[in-house]
Protein backbone atom coordinates (compact mmCIF):
# COMPACT_ATOMS: atom_id res chain seq x y z
CA UNK A 1 0.00 0.00 0.00
CA UNK A 2 1.36 3.39 -1.00
CA UNK A 3 2.13 5.86 1.79
CA UNK A 4 2.13 9.63 1.27
CA UNK A 5 2.97 12.66 3.33
CA UNK A 6 -0.48 13.98 2.48
CA UNK A 7 -3.63 12.75 0.75
CA UNK A 8 -5.85 15.52 -0.60
CA UNK A 9 -9.53 14.65 -0.94
CA UNK A 10 -11.14 16.82 -3.62
CA UNK A 11 -9.78 17.96 -6.97
CA UNK A 12 -11.41 21.36 -7.16
CA UNK A 13 -9.45 24.65 -7.35
CA UNK A 14 -8.45 24.50 -3.68
CA UNK A 15 -7.52 20.83 -3.79
CA UNK A 16 -5.38 21.58 -6.86
CA UNK A 17 -3.78 24.51 -5.01
CA UNK A 18 -2.95 22.15 -2.13
CA UNK A 19 -1.34 19.74 -4.57
CA UNK A 20 0.79 22.50 -6.06
CA UNK A 21 1.95 23.59 -2.61
CA UNK A 22 2.76 20.04 -1.55
CA UNK A 23 4.79 19.47 -4.71
CA UNK A 24 6.75 22.71 -4.22
CA UNK A 25 7.71 21.64 -0.71
CA UNK A 26 8.86 18.20 -1.80
CA UNK A 27 6.04 16.41 0.02
CA UNK A 28 4.73 13.17 -1.39
CA UNK A 29 1.04 13.66 -2.14
CA UNK A 30 -1.94 12.48 -4.10
CA UNK A 31 -5.20 14.24 -5.00
CA UNK A 32 -8.30 12.03 -5.11
CA UNK A 33 -11.33 13.36 -7.00
CA UNK A 34 -14.58 11.43 -7.45
CA UNK A 35 -15.31 13.05 -10.82
CA UNK A 36 -13.40 14.96 -13.49
CA UNK A 37 -10.93 17.76 -12.76
CA UNK A 38 -12.78 20.53 -10.87
CA UNK A 39 -15.91 18.38 -10.78
CA UNK A 40 -18.13 21.03 -9.17
CA UNK A 41 -17.21 23.66 -11.76
CA UNK A 42 -17.84 21.13 -14.52
CA UNK A 43 -21.39 20.70 -13.19
CA UNK A 44 -22.10 24.44 -13.08
CA UNK A 45 -24.56 25.84 -15.65
CA UNK A 46 -23.05 25.99 -19.13
CA UNK A 47 -23.32 29.78 -19.38
CA UNK A 48 -22.35 30.58 -15.78
CA UNK A 49 -20.26 33.69 -15.21
CA UNK A 50 -18.27 34.11 -12.02
CA UNK A 51 -18.86 36.94 -9.60
CA UNK A 52 -15.11 37.17 -9.06
CA UNK A 53 -12.70 38.65 -11.58
CA UNK A 54 -10.15 36.31 -13.13
CA UNK A 55 -7.16 37.41 -11.04
CA UNK A 56 -9.05 36.49 -7.86
CA UNK A 57 -9.54 32.95 -9.14
CA UNK A 58 -5.83 32.44 -9.78
CA UNK A 59 -3.90 29.88 -7.77
CA UNK A 60 -0.16 29.71 -7.16
CA UNK A 61 0.32 33.04 -8.95
CA UNK A 62 -0.44 31.46 -12.34
CA UNK A 63 -2.15 34.12 -14.51
CA UNK A 64 -5.77 33.50 -15.47
CA UNK A 65 -6.42 35.29 -18.76
CA UNK A 66 -10.10 35.62 -19.73
CA UNK A 67 -11.96 37.47 -22.48
CA UNK A 68 -13.94 39.50 -19.95
CA UNK A 69 -13.06 40.77 -16.50
CA UNK A 70 -15.31 38.10 -14.98
CA UNK A 71 -14.60 34.73 -16.58
CA UNK A 72 -17.12 32.09 -17.55
CA UNK A 73 -17.31 28.42 -16.71
CA UNK A 74 -15.57 27.14 -19.84
CA UNK A 75 -12.62 29.49 -19.27
CA UNK A 76 -12.26 28.29 -15.67
CA UNK A 77 -12.32 24.66 -16.79
CA UNK A 78 -9.54 25.40 -19.28
CA UNK A 79 -7.49 27.29 -16.69
CA UNK A 80 -7.59 24.67 -13.93
CA UNK A 81 -7.20 21.75 -16.33
CA UNK A 82 -4.07 23.27 -17.83
CA UNK A 83 -2.62 23.81 -14.37
CA UNK A 84 -3.12 20.13 -13.54
CA UNK A 85 -1.68 18.83 -16.81
CA UNK A 86 1.17 21.34 -17.16
CA UNK A 87 2.37 20.72 -13.61
CA UNK A 88 1.84 16.96 -13.92
CA UNK A 89 -0.04 16.85 -10.65
CA UNK A 90 -0.64 13.40 -9.19
CA UNK A 91 -4.43 13.34 -9.35
CA UNK A 92 -6.67 10.27 -9.43
CA UNK A 93 -9.97 11.05 -11.15
CA UNK A 94 -13.31 9.24 -10.95
CA UNK A 95 -12.22 7.68 -7.68
CA UNK A 96 -14.45 8.11 -4.65
CA UNK A 97 -13.22 8.14 -1.06
CA UNK A 98 -15.35 5.77 1.02
CA UNK A 99 -13.73 5.87 4.46
CA UNK A 100 -10.76 7.40 6.26
CA UNK A 101 -9.43 5.57 9.31
CA UNK A 102 -6.61 6.52 11.64
CA UNK A 103 -4.33 4.20 13.56
CA UNK A 104 -1.03 5.04 15.27
CA UNK A 105 -0.87 8.51 13.69
CA UNK A 106 -1.28 7.09 10.18
CA UNK A 107 -4.42 7.51 8.10
CA UNK A 108 -5.73 4.81 5.81
CA UNK A 109 -7.81 6.24 2.97
CA UNK A 110 -10.09 3.69 1.36
CA UNK A 111 -11.61 4.44 -2.04
CA UNK A 112 -13.78 2.50 -4.46
CA UNK A 113 -10.60 1.65 -6.38
CA UNK A 114 -7.66 1.45 -3.99
CA UNK A 115 -6.21 2.07 -0.52
CA UNK A 116 -3.61 4.62 0.57
CA UNK A 117 -1.72 5.45 3.75
CA UNK A 118 -0.91 9.03 4.70
CA UNK A 119 0.63 10.98 7.54
CA UNK A 120 -1.81 13.82 6.84
CA UNK A 121 -5.15 14.24 5.08
CA UNK A 122 -6.65 17.41 3.61
CA UNK A 123 -10.41 17.54 3.00
CA UNK A 124 -11.24 20.02 0.23
CA UNK A 125 -14.56 18.61 -0.96
CA UNK A 126 -16.66 21.78 -1.21
CA UNK A 127 -20.44 21.65 -0.79
CA UNK A 128 -22.00 21.29 -4.23
CA UNK A 129 -22.93 17.60 -3.96
CA UNK A 130 -25.81 17.77 -1.49
CA UNK A 131 -28.73 20.09 -2.31
CA UNK A 132 -30.84 21.70 0.39
CA UNK A 133 -34.10 19.84 -0.07
CA UNK A 134 -37.44 21.62 0.28
CA UNK A 135 -39.03 18.46 1.75
CA UNK A 136 -42.44 18.59 0.11
CA UNK A 137 -44.51 15.87 -1.57
CA UNK A 138 -43.46 15.44 -5.19
CA UNK A 139 -39.89 16.67 -4.76
CA UNK A 140 -38.59 13.37 -6.13
CA UNK A 141 -40.63 13.50 -9.33
CA UNK A 142 -38.54 13.25 -12.52
CA UNK A 143 -39.52 16.79 -13.52
CA UNK A 144 -37.84 18.27 -10.42
CA UNK A 145 -34.11 19.05 -10.40
CA UNK A 146 -31.79 20.68 -7.87
CA UNK A 147 -29.23 21.40 -10.60
CA UNK A 148 -29.51 23.56 -13.69
CA UNK A 149 -27.41 23.09 -16.80
CA UNK A 150 -28.78 24.44 -20.09
CA UNK A 151 -31.74 26.77 -20.80
CA UNK A 152 -32.53 25.13 -24.15
CA UNK A 153 -34.04 22.16 -22.30
CA UNK A 154 -36.83 24.35 -20.89
CA UNK A 155 -37.83 26.17 -24.10
CA UNK A 156 -41.63 26.43 -24.52
CA UNK A 157 -42.19 24.84 -21.09
CA UNK A 158 -43.89 26.09 -17.95
CA UNK A 159 -40.99 26.32 -15.52
CA UNK A 160 -41.07 27.05 -11.80
CA UNK A 161 -37.78 28.22 -10.30
CA UNK A 162 -37.51 28.06 -6.50
CA UNK A 163 -34.94 30.33 -4.89
CA UNK A 164 -33.71 33.92 -4.78
CA UNK A 165 -29.93 33.68 -5.05
CA UNK A 166 -27.56 33.73 -8.01
CA UNK A 167 -28.22 30.22 -9.30
CA UNK A 168 -32.01 30.65 -9.26
CA UNK A 169 -31.98 34.13 -10.78
CA UNK A 170 -29.53 33.17 -13.54
CA UNK A 171 -31.67 30.17 -14.43
CA UNK A 172 -34.89 32.17 -14.44
CA UNK A 173 -33.47 34.82 -16.79
CA UNK A 174 -31.72 32.41 -19.15
CA UNK A 175 -34.71 30.11 -19.47
CA UNK A 176 -37.11 33.00 -20.03
CA UNK A 177 -34.85 34.29 -22.80
CA UNK A 178 -34.99 30.85 -24.45
CA UNK A 179 -38.78 30.88 -24.44
CA UNK A 180 -39.77 29.28 -21.15
CA UNK A 181 -42.77 30.56 -19.20
CA UNK A 182 -41.06 31.23 -15.88
CA UNK A 183 -42.56 31.53 -12.40
CA UNK A 184 -40.13 32.49 -9.63
CA UNK A 185 -41.00 31.33 -6.10
CA UNK A 186 -39.17 33.29 -3.41
CA UNK A 187 -39.46 32.59 0.32
CA UNK A 188 -38.53 36.15 1.33
CA UNK A 189 -39.83 39.59 0.39
CA UNK A 190 -37.34 40.31 -2.43
CA UNK A 191 -34.72 39.03 -4.81
CA UNK A 192 -31.63 38.02 -2.81
CA UNK A 193 -29.37 40.97 -1.93
CA UNK A 194 -26.24 38.97 -2.85
CA UNK A 195 -27.35 38.42 -6.45
CA UNK A 196 -24.66 39.65 -8.88
CA UNK A 197 -24.95 43.42 -9.15
CA UNK A 198 -25.24 43.41 -12.94
CA UNK A 199 -27.95 40.70 -12.86
CA UNK A 200 -30.20 41.97 -10.06
CA UNK A 201 -31.60 44.99 -12.00
CA UNK A 202 -32.29 42.69 -14.95
CA UNK A 203 -34.46 40.27 -12.99
CA UNK A 204 -36.27 43.07 -11.16
CA UNK A 205 -37.11 44.75 -14.46
CA UNK A 206 -38.36 41.47 -15.96
CA UNK A 207 -40.58 40.93 -12.91
CA UNK A 208 -41.93 44.48 -12.94
CA UNK A 209 -42.79 44.31 -16.64
CA UNK A 210 -44.56 40.99 -16.12
CA UNK A 211 -42.26 38.86 -18.25
CA UNK A 212 -41.42 36.67 -15.24
CA UNK A 213 -44.03 36.12 -12.55
CA UNK A 214 -42.58 36.32 -9.04
CA UNK A 215 -44.29 35.00 -5.92
CA UNK A 216 -42.72 36.67 -2.88
CA UNK A 217 -43.11 35.48 0.73
CA UNK A 218 -44.20 32.17 -0.75
CA UNK A 219 -43.32 28.51 -0.24
CA UNK A 220 -43.99 25.32 -2.13
CA UNK A 221 -46.61 23.07 -0.59
CA UNK A 222 -46.69 20.23 -3.13
CA UNK A 223 -45.48 19.27 -6.59
CA UNK A 224 -47.63 17.07 -8.83
CA UNK A 225 -46.96 15.75 -12.33
CA UNK A 226 -48.84 18.69 -13.89
CA UNK A 227 -48.92 21.40 -11.22
CA UNK A 228 -47.01 23.09 -8.46
CA UNK A 229 -48.98 24.23 -5.42
CA UNK A 230 -47.65 27.17 -3.44
CA UNK A 231 -48.65 29.02 -0.29
CA UNK A 232 -48.70 32.78 -0.92
CA UNK A 233 -49.75 35.75 1.22
CA UNK A 234 -53.00 35.71 -0.78
CA UNK A 235 -53.59 32.04 -0.08
CA UNK A 236 -52.91 28.73 -1.78
CA UNK A 237 -52.22 28.94 -5.51
CA UNK A 238 -51.93 26.17 -8.08
CA UNK A 239 -49.81 26.73 -11.19
CA UNK A 240 -49.70 24.65 -14.34
CA UNK A 241 -46.19 23.26 -14.49
CA UNK A 242 -43.92 21.13 -16.65
CA UNK A 243 -40.60 21.41 -14.79
CA UNK A 244 -39.28 22.61 -11.43
CA UNK A 245 -35.78 23.89 -10.67
CA UNK A 246 -35.36 23.83 -6.88
CA UNK A 247 -32.23 25.96 -6.65
CA UNK A 248 -32.24 26.45 -2.90
CA UNK A 249 -28.54 26.00 -2.24
CA UNK A 250 -26.27 23.17 -1.19
CA UNK A 251 -24.53 21.88 1.93
CA UNK A 252 -21.31 20.08 2.85
CA UNK A 253 -21.36 16.34 3.48
CA UNK A 254 -21.60 16.60 7.26
CA UNK A 255 -21.99 12.84 7.64
CA UNK A 256 -18.59 12.32 6.02
CA UNK A 257 -17.00 14.95 8.28
CA UNK A 258 -18.49 13.36 11.40
CA UNK A 259 -17.23 9.92 10.33
CA UNK A 260 -13.76 11.46 10.17
CA UNK A 261 -14.17 12.55 13.79
CA UNK A 262 -14.40 16.28 13.04
CA UNK A 263 -16.39 18.18 15.66
CA UNK A 264 -19.25 20.35 14.39
CA UNK A 265 -20.93 23.21 16.21
CA UNK A 266 -24.29 22.39 17.79
CA UNK A 267 -26.12 25.32 16.18
CA UNK A 268 -27.67 25.57 12.73
CA UNK A 269 -24.35 26.74 11.23
CA UNK A 270 -22.69 23.36 11.88
CA UNK A 271 -19.26 24.91 11.71
CA UNK A 272 -16.41 22.37 11.67
CA UNK A 273 -13.70 22.69 14.29
CA UNK A 274 -10.28 23.80 12.99
CA UNK A 275 -7.39 26.07 13.91
CA UNK A 276 -7.37 29.05 11.51
CA UNK A 277 -3.60 29.36 11.99
CA UNK A 278 -2.98 25.91 10.50
CA UNK A 279 -6.39 24.71 9.21
CA UNK A 280 -5.88 21.55 11.30
CA UNK A 281 -9.07 20.10 12.79
CA UNK A 282 -9.59 18.60 16.22
CA UNK A 283 -8.23 15.38 14.67
CA UNK A 284 -4.42 15.76 14.53
CA UNK A 285 -3.10 15.52 10.98
CA UNK A 286 -6.53 16.13 9.43
CA UNK A 287 -6.95 19.50 7.71
CA UNK A 288 -9.80 21.41 6.03
CA UNK A 289 -9.45 23.65 2.98
CA UNK A 290 -11.86 25.76 0.97
CA UNK A 291 -15.57 26.40 1.24
CA UNK A 292 -16.19 23.36 3.43
CA UNK A 293 -14.75 25.36 6.34
CA UNK A 294 -17.93 27.46 6.48
CA UNK A 295 -20.37 24.70 7.36
CA UNK A 296 -23.87 25.86 6.43
CA UNK A 297 -22.50 29.38 5.87
CA UNK A 298 -21.79 28.48 2.25
CA UNK A 299 -21.52 32.15 1.28
CA UNK A 300 -18.54 32.72 3.61
CA UNK A 301 -15.72 31.05 1.69
CA UNK A 302 -15.00 31.27 -2.04
CA UNK A 303 -12.05 30.42 -4.27
CA UNK A 304 -10.73 33.96 -3.93
CA UNK A 305 -10.54 34.00 -0.13
CA UNK A 306 -9.84 30.32 0.57
CA UNK A 307 -6.95 29.78 -1.86
CA UNK A 308 -4.69 30.93 1.00
CA UNK A 309 -5.56 27.70 2.83
CA UNK A 310 -3.17 25.72 0.62
CA UNK A 311 0.09 27.40 1.73
CA UNK A 312 -1.14 27.59 5.33
CA UNK A 313 -1.75 23.83 5.43
CA UNK A 314 1.45 22.83 3.67
CA UNK A 315 3.49 25.16 5.91
CA UNK A 316 1.98 23.46 8.95
CA UNK A 317 2.71 19.99 7.57
CA UNK A 318 6.28 20.94 6.61
CA UNK A 319 6.99 22.39 10.04
CA UNK A 320 5.53 19.32 11.70
CA UNK A 321 7.68 17.02 9.57
CA UNK A 322 10.79 19.08 10.36
CA UNK A 323 10.16 18.82 14.10
CA UNK A 324 9.88 15.03 14.09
Amino acid sequence: MQEFDVVIIGGGPIGIACGLEAKKRGLSYIIIEKGPIVNSLFNYPINMQFFSSSEKLEIDGIPFISKEAKPKRNEALEYYRRIVTSNQLDIHLFEKVITVEKENDIFQVNTDKDQYKAKNVVVATGFYDLPNRINVPGEDLPKVSHYYKDPHFYASQKLAVIGASNSAIDAALECWRKGAEVSLIIRGPEVGPRVKYWVRPDIINRIEEGSIKAYYNSTVKEITPREIIIDTPEGETSLENDFVLALTGYMPNFTFLERLGIALSDDEKRLPSYDPETMETNVPGLFLAGVICGGMETHKWFIENSRIHAPIIMDAITHKEASV
